[in-house]
């Protein structure tokens, strides 16, 4: 794990580097979430490194993002079982990159179900009891309705600033860093709407 030494009021104190993954479906915002994130880490004093997969984004296919954050950086991508928090914005998304977890990871879920192209030609089942077997196997998991909060804020789409809200609670990113870098994402009308979707993703 890459580290660099960092001097606090005359003693060294060691940063370590690291990792979230944010992983969901084509059109649910996970990319811009992954840059809010991203800047705000920058904000805050941090070197970050960021990876996206798109894969099919345009046909509801996955998208993954690895962000990575520390005194320094060398490397976008962590490696299977070092991942210290998932940020899933479906439910089934969240099971796929169950390997890339730590034993002790933070989970944030969104309690939405969309149904792949497999599921939906009958070829497989959805599976079932997702949920309570990440609250049984992970010693803390939330689990968010982002939808109805994003609606509650304005807007539907805001989903992802929602989830971010959540994930909020266990980074040590002061809030009005977090404002800050969310107006400079979104035009006057928007920023406003989203900023009201991170306050009560965070208080959920």
């Amino acid at each position: 794990m890459a580290e660099r030494k960092k001097k606090n009021s005359g003693q060294e104190l060691q940063q370590p580097v690291r990792g979230i993954l944010m992983a969901g479906v084509g059109g649910q915002g996970i990319l811009r979430a992954s840059d809010i994130l991203s800047h705000a880490f920058m904000a805050s004093g941090l070197d970050v490194k960021k990876s996206e997969v798109h894969g099919m984004a345009q046909r509801g296919g996955c998208v993954t993002s690895h962000v990575r954050y520390g005194a320094k950086v060398y490397s976008p991508i962590d490696r299977r079982g070092n991942v210290d928090i998932l940020l899933a914005f479906e439910r089934l998304e969240a099971l796929r990159y169950l390997d890339y977890l730590k034993r002790d990871a933070k989970v944030v879920i969104n309690d939405l179900a969309l149904n792949p192209p497999a599921v939906n030609l009958g070829e497989m089942a959805y599976p079932k009891d997702i949920l309570s077997f990440f609250t049984a196997t992970f010693p803390e998991v939330k689990i968010v309705k982002a939808f109805e909060l994003a609606r509650q804020a304005g807007n539907a789409r805001a989903e992802n600033t929602v989830l971010l809200g959540t994930l909020s609670r266990w980074l040590d990113i002061e809030i009005p860093v977090w404002e800050r870098v969310i107006k400079e994402a979104f035009p006057p009308q928007a920023a406003e709407v989203n900023l009201r979707a991170f306050h009560l993703g965070r208080e959920a």
